[in-house]
């Protein structure tokens, strides 16, 4: 994978802070000022500049030690998360770059991607092991809990169905044919963010009128479906342990699910349509990122357009602190593995990866 010689990198790790404590202790001396409306202190990230458009999808490998990320630009970006130091790039694709994905012990990584193709790689070295055409864009894609099974959506488009297709990479047939082992149509409303549940048993789509399905990754059954979201879905993200996703959607909410029912836990409410949504592996907390739809911004300010990655506690549904940044909407945020930080991508085009400070570990949530 090669590097370019003129990037920069910025190799200290720098301590950063959510200050809640400080915050809440201002709430309580001054409690005409709901927590809600307290900025977090600044916080200085590590910022990555690998991507000339804005960033579609960023995600951690198991571990946490690589962080991957994917533009509206035909790059595929690999960084050490611990300094922001680029490991290297994929390259291949010919258009925008919506989903990735790496599997379980990190040897291939996955994309999808607008040049209508969905393409398997070598993580170490770079070099591209499949490639899978299709007739519209991939839109996302993921590795069962195994490594052996792919999974991935295409869109709705030019006359095209939208299609989950599922493929067994020990049958190296099924890839040089294109013949997916199952294949199943979306035909009411196009998928737009999908992930496998426990056990790769079932994925759950989200789809662009709000619906959520489970898909039976055996039959290709439907196996339940709920509504609980009024506008497009954007993006899904699971627990550490599986048990629960959360939703981000363009309705201004992120609700939590249970995998298994599909029960509706709980709803997190901002002004702005939301993005993206990810659940801490450690404490229960809540990130969201979002903003003004790009089309409507008209200015740079990061406050006018609201452009804070905010965090709620998962179980009381409260907003304890926010983050700044970005100068654009926030379009994915991921938690490390092991919770100590958590990276966020935005239309600026930037990554930033943020380091919480001791007193974030310390915080108790006061309801």
């Amino acid at each position: 994978m090669a590097t370019p010689p003129h990037f920069l990198v910025y190799p200290e790790v720098r301590s950063v802070a959510v200050e809640t404590v400080t915050h809440f202790r201002r709430a309580a001396a001054n409690p005409e000022v709901p927590p809600s409306r307290l900025s977090v202190a600044a916080m200085k990230p590590i910022l990555l500049q690998g991507h000339e458009r804005s960033i579609t999808q960023i995600k951690y490998n198991r571990e946490g030690d690589l962080l991957f990320t994917v533009a509206k630009d035909p790059i595929v970006n690999v960084w050490y998360s611990v300094n922001g130091e680029r490991l290297g790039t994929y390259n291949g694709h010919t258009g925008a770059v919506w989903c990735v994905d790496a599997d379980w012990d990190t040897r291939h990584v996955l994309t999808g991607s607008a040049d209508n193709s969905c393409r398997l790689w070598d993580c170490e070295t770079g070099k591209q092991l499949a490639l899978v055409k299709t007739s519209s864009a991939v839109r996302t894609c993921g590795f069962d809990f195994g490594g052996n099974i792919i999974m991935f959506s295409t869109d709705k488009q030019m006359g095209y169905q939208c299609f989950v297709s599922f493929f067994d990479l020990r049958d190296p047939s099924q890839i040089e044919n294109n013949e997916p082992y199952m294949k199943i149509p979306c035909s009411d409303s196009k998928i737009t963010s999908a992930v496998w549940g426990p056990l790769g048993e079932f994925i759950i789509a989200g789809h662009e009128n709000g619906e959520l399905n489970q898909f039976s990754a055996k039959s290709g059954e439907q196996l339940s479906n709920i509504k609980e979201h009024t506008k497009q879905i954007n993006d899904i993200q699971t627990s550490r342990d599986m048990t629960m996703f959360i939703t981000a959607s363009k309705d201004n909410t992120a609700k939590l699910f249970d995998c298994t029912s599909l029960e509706h836990l709980k709803t997190f409410r901002t002004e702005r349509p939301v993005n993206s949504a990810a659940l801490s592996p450690i404490f229960d907390h809540v990130v969201l990122g979002g903003g003004q739809e790009a089309m409507d911004v008209t200015t740079t300010s990061t406050r006018i357009g609201k452009f804070e990655a905010r965090f709620f506690h998962l179980a009381f549904e409260e907003e304890f602190g926010r983050v700044k940044g970005h100068f654009g909407p926030i379009n994915s945020v991921a938690f490390h593995p092991d919770g100590k930080s958590y990276s966020s991508g935005g239309e600026d085009g930037y990554v930033r990866i943020h380091y919480f400070d001791p007193q974030y570990f310390e915080f108790e949530f006061e309801a």
